[in-house]
């Protein structure tokens, strides 16, 4: 145990070292970059690990596991986002555990997730999921989709697009950069058009594999996972 503990907290000290030198290489602030530790499949011993080291986000893939982890995130008061694909009978649950879920890519699930956080007089906060790569083995919405969706969900009440979430196509180098790129001229697009109801200040992409391109291209949040926990355990069930 004393070694995965080292471990995690060296982890998270050298990812937050490798953002602050890809934020000076590329001109940005390391105070716009905030790292999300992404805890899906990982238990609680290890993200007290993490949050002992310094990470106050979580990003959990699956509601049922972020009911199960709801008790560590609100004794410790740390926020933990909904990151993964959505169901719209999951969002019932939501309500009471996050006010962030990063991957909106329709209206319906919009307008599910609109009237389930309006029992309780709450306002949610989304980022819209785009398909940059169009892969049809992931969720979001096709990019040229996505202002137009933009739209419909700004005229719902209780519920505010802060931005935009991405996972591109695993690239070399040069071409994941671009997909960013791609989504960085989005994000600025959609914010020009200064649309009522949407604040576009979250533009979350960039995991353990390739954050720093993530952040040339003016990524403010990055959500890393095996670079901070190792590698996944899949055959643990919960």
């Amino acid at each position: 145990m004393m070694e995965n503990i080292c471990n995690v907290a060296e982890n998270v000290k050298r990812v937050k070292e490798e953002i602050a030198q890809a934020c000076i290489k590329y001109g940005r602030n390391p105070e716009d970059v905030v790292l999300m530790g992404v805890s899906k499949t990982q238990p609680v011993e290890k993200i007290e690990m993490a949050y002992n080291a310094g990470i106050t986000l979580f990003g959990e893939n699956r509601v049922q596991e972020l009911v199960q982890k709801a008790d560590f995130f609100t004794s410790h008061n740390v926020s933990c986002h909904i990151i993964g694909q959505l169901q719209t009978n999951k969002v019932k649950y939501l309500p009471e555990l996050t006010d962030t879920i990063q991957s909106v890519d329709s209206l319906k699930l919009a307008k599910e997730i609109e009237k389930q956080y309006t029992k309780f007089g709450k306002t949610a906060n989304i980022l819209l999921e785009i398909n940059i790569g169009m892969e049809e083995s992931k969720g979001g919405i096709p990019y040229d989709q996505a202002m137009d969706l933009a739209y419909e969900i700004s005229r719902l009440n209780n519920i505010k697009i802060k931005g935009l979430m991405c996972v591109p196509p695993i690239s070399e180098d040069k071409q994941v950069r671009k997909y960013f790129a791609q989504m960085r001229k989005l994000f600025v697009d959609i914010s020009d058009k200064k649309i009522d109801n949407i604040d576009m200040s979250i533009l979350s992409m960039g995991m353990s594999g390739d954050y720093p391109w993530a952040i040339a291209e003016g990524s403010t949040l990055v959500r890393v996972g095996r670079g901070i926990f190792g590698e996944r355990d899949y055959t643990k069930k919960k």
